[in-house]
């Protein structure tokens, strides 16, 4: 028996490894890029942009304020989750915080490589 999970620092359900350890089984990590080895996951984000995200023919006014609703929610839930979330892997940083701070610390970097010698 295998268990599929992503290969990411976000796996770190140590009684659920000493399950599958004790019952005999191991997990198997969906490789990097690789969203193919993920298809329950794909396919239910592929109905979601598809039944919700890119309709343009809506049966009412009511139901197109419904799904306007929906988007919105989604996108902002999407814009959270992605720019705002501290993540764990990251120090707790969100990943736009994370990102200015590598940002800032290339170009103190560069800068640095670049003075002259005194």
């Amino acid at each position: 028996m295998t268990s599929s999970a992503y290969n990411g620092p976000e796996f770190i359900a140590s009684e659920i490894k000493a399950w599958l350890q004790e019952s005999g089984s191991s997990p198997h990590y969906i490789d990097p890029g690789c969203p193919w080895q993920n298809g329950f996951q794909e396919s239910f984000h592929g109905k979601v942009r598809d039944e919700l995200l890119n309709r343009e023919l809506f049966v009412s006014v009511a139901e197109a304020q419904v799904r306007l609703e929906a988007q919105v929610r989604l996108e902002a839930h999407r814009h959270w989750y992605n720019e705002k979330r501290p993540h764990s892997s990251l120090k707790y940083l969100s990943p736009r915080k994370f990102a200015e701070n590598w940002e800032q610390s290339q170009t103190s970097q560069n800068q640095e490589a670049i003075k002259p010698p005194d």
